[in-house]
């Protein structure tokens, strides 16, 4: 034959990638190996059984179709499998499949062990005794899709755990990985994602568990000797939810019993959704199969909300408690604290017991004294949003047009006056102060400032403004 294997492989590959997707290529085809040729048989390697599985249940047609073009009709295909163990010395072995001819269109099933060296384990699905139907979801139903405030930050993340609850198991989202900073809503979204699933598919087991937790029932499973039991219960899952999966983080023996839990559930067609803190590319003490376990799906990441989802949110959780508070204090709490979501309703909860205990009204001057209390360790400092807000509110201006190329003198001065106090009471430098006020550099920065200083030295009234205006600004 003229072609070596790796030719023959490459001129598969040609066809093949013309017939699936990109993804699926880069999945499922890019990680094999083309090992030898000989007498019309074509072995190729593959990293693990669930592997092999995987090509045989979706991809034999069009593996027949390219062989055959390439060995013509007698040519055969012969799977070199990696087992994936405990021990460092995985070899591989061969499972030899029929003849890729017209008389074998459907593969014969080959009977596999589940690990090299090891007995065949009793019906893995059932424990005596336990029924799916008892099995505790763990869910929150505070934390639904209805209150997930969906912004610019989290579409993506929102979209596709839509998609996922719709049809669990039935997507490209699989596994789900949701990531993002501290109190962005990736615990709310998952819990979402799994109530939506249980009103929709009811006899579906969904479960959600941390990942601490997980381990410790394994650890208490290696303690009484009933670690079969606890992978057959995991087994048994639907939808399998993982929070905080990284901190499987340097624990060996907790992430090989979940990667062999994780191939079982997703070889069946079950969802797992996980969520983390950082994308898989950045998680450390990971095993790598693990990790390129974690990208076979999609990652979604959860940034930190703009200001119109800060207020959507705020306005969202007075309006399921009943309450309702001064416009100037729910945007205060948006523009003061927007990093992190759950501190900002900590936050709302926090001036509203104060406010009852106390029997204060609530005002801006309480929200203020609230505020510098409740964020700890850090030294207090005001938005450039919020100096424009307050700023534009006493000018009685409109927002946007202090980001306007307009030259009139009252919104000119309103821009000076606001690049002055960002100046005065941020740690932002010139050029980003210029790029909050409608993309100016830093030169005109610098000028406004100048301006402002000089003005208050000379008018009077404009002095009274600056006084006005630093008494709203500064923090109690």
């Amino acid at each position: 034959m003229s072609k070596n294997h790796e030719e023959i492989w490459a001129s598969c590959l040609k066809v093949i990638k013309d017939n699936v997707t990109l993804q699926a290529f880069k999945t499922w085809f890019e990680p094999i190996t083309p090992v030898k040729v000989d007498e019309g048989v074509l072995t190729i390697q593959v990293p693990s059984h669930f592997f092999y599985e995987w090509l045989e249940e979706n991809y034999i047609t069009l593996l027949k179709k390219v062989v055959k073009k390439e060995l013509g009709t007698e040519g055969r295909l012969e799977y070199s499998i990696v087992m994936e163990n405990n021990s460092t010395n995985s070899t591989p072995y061969t499972v030899k499949l029929p003849a890729l001819n017209k008389k074998a269109l459907k593969n014969e099933p080959v009977t596999m062990p589940l690990n090299v060296g090891e007995k065949q384990i009793h019906n893995p699905f059932i424990i005596p005794g336990l029924k799916k139907v008892n099995v505790d979801s763990n869910l929150n139903p505070a934390y639904a899709f209805e209150n997930f405030v969906e912004g610019d930050c989290n579409r993506l993340a929102r979209a596709s755990g839509y998609a996922v609850a719709n049809k669990p198991g039935g997507t490209a989202f699989n596994p789900l990985l949701i990531y993002g900073g501290v109190g962005l809503g990736k615990t709310h979204l998952a819990h979402a994602i799994g109530i939506s699933i249980k009103n929709q598919f009811p006899n579906k087991t969904v479960l959600y568990v941390g990942s601490e937790k997980f381990a410790h029932q394994f650890i208490d499973a290696i303690r009484n000797q009933t670690t079969n039991d606890f992978i057959h219960f995991y087994q048994m899952i639907d939808v399998l939810i993982i929070d905080d999966v990284q901190f499987f983080s340097g624990k060996e023996k907790t992430q090989d019993v979940f990667f062999h839990i994780f191939n079982h559930l997703h070889q069946n067609g079950k969802q797992i959704i996980l969520t983390s803190d950082k994308p898989p590319v950045e998680m450390q003490g990971m095993e790598q199969r693990l990790l390129s376990r974690f990208k076979w799906g999609l990652s979604a990441d959860l940034s930190a909300p703009d200001l119109e989802t800060r207020m959507a949110i705020l306005e969202k959780k007075m309006y399921g408690n009943g309450i309702e508070l001064p416009k100037d204090v729910v945007e205060y709490l948006a523009y003061s604290i927007n990093t992190n979501v759950r501190e900002m309703e900590g936050a709302l909860n926090t001036l509203l017991a104060q406010a009852s205990l106390n029997k204060k009204a609530i005002t801006l001057e309480l929200a203020k004294q609230m505020v510098d209390k409740f964020v700890k360790n850090t030294a207090r400092e005001v938005s450039i949003e919020y100096i424009q807000k307050v700023v534009c509110d006493y000018f009685d201006l409109p927002l946007e047009i202090l980001k306007s190329k307009t030259r009139k003198r009252e919104v000119v001065q309103a821009r000076q006056i606001s690049m002055f106090f960002s100046k005065k009471m941020t740690k932002s430098s010139l050029a980003n102060i210029g790029a909050h006020c409608g993309g100016k550099d830093h030169a005109t920065v610098l000028h406004a400032c100048r301006t402002v200083m000089n003005l208050s030295e000379t008018d009077k009234q404009f002095r009274a403004y600056l006084e006005d205006l630093e008494k709203k600004l500064t923090i109690q």
